[in-house]
């Protein structure tokens, strides 16, 4: 299945829906703006889409206490079609769809896949809540959406590993958007869009194809530039406390060192094979 193929698949399914997954995102767009959409490909697609991620040792470990998964982004190490699907969603008729539905005027997708590409969680696996970074790798251009397709079959509410929206903060509770099989899940990023993936409690991997759209404006006026930002869970007071530290020291290192202190390698080197 080729890129364009899947993209048409996808640009139809999205199409559809338009009018749905616009409300939704509308409904929610004062908070945090999100939507979903179920079945986005036909089923065998989409578990052959999961059958074809690598074993974790293939994958990059992020373990300390901001999160703890299994990331990749140098995608011509594996299956053709984890590169296909990732940048179908690139595809412009798609990006200009979901600008639309969003009602925002300009995305852009990211070729490079900065903190994008494809994830794996597994037991007790969890990412905290969180802010994204604001900008793209060269901080020329504003993260305003984040897209996430997940792809593991017969995934259950209870199972965790599921997407948290906090529109309110951590005081008040969550939105837990299910991570259910072949679900297309849609968020806006800006200043307030606190979110994070629930703890995994079962000895299974939930996998994820991510994508982020970037704009030349921010998403919301009151924006400002700002490192990935890390919270405590609310029951993890002491948690919260260190990683606000943390984030308030990456922040004054970023005012001395633009690009930061070292480049993050979480992106796509086409020029690269290895």
């Amino acid at each position: 299945m080729t890129k364009k193929q899947l993209a048409d698949i996808i640009f139809s399914k999205i199409e559809k829906n338009k009018e749905i997954v616009a409300e939704q995102f509308k409904n929610s767009k004062n908070e945090i703006g999100f939507f979903f959409i179920d079945d986005l490909l036909p089923q065998d697609l989409a578990l052959q889409i999961h059958e074809s991620f690598p074993r974790t040792a293939e994958m990059v470990l992020k373990k300390s206490i901001r999160e703890d998964k299994f990331v990749a982004a140098q995608m011509n190490l594996y299956a053709p079609i984890l590169e296909n699907i990732i940048y179908a969603f690139q595809d412009e008729r798609i990006v200009k769809l979901i600008a639309e539905v969003c009602n925002i005027s300009q995305a852009f997708p990211d070729e490079k896949l900065y903190a994008g590409g494809i994830s794996l969680m597994g037991y007790k696996q969890f990412l905290n809540p969180h802010l994204d970074n604001s900008h793209d790798k060269e901080r020329n251009r504003w993260r305003v959406l984040n897209l996430l397709y997940y792809v593991t079959p017969d995934w259950k509410l209870e199972n965790g590993g599921n997407l948290e929206l906090w529109p309110i903060g951590l005081s008040e509770k969550q939105i837990t958007i299910e991570s259910r099989f072949n679900r297309l899940a849609v968020m806006a990023t800006h200043n307030k869009s606190l979110h994070s993936v629930s703890p995994i409690v079962v000895d299974k991997e939930r996998k994820c194809v991510s994508n982020y759209y970037f704009s030349d404006v921010p998403l919301e006026k009151f924006d400002t530039f700002h490192v990935t930002s890390f919270r405590g869970r609310p029951e993890n007071k002491f948690i919260d406390l260190v990683l606000q530290t943390d984030t308030w020291l990456r922040m004054n290192l970023r005012k001395v060192f633009k690009k930061g202190v070292k480049e993050n390698p979480h992106y796509y080197k086409k020029d690269s094979q290895s």
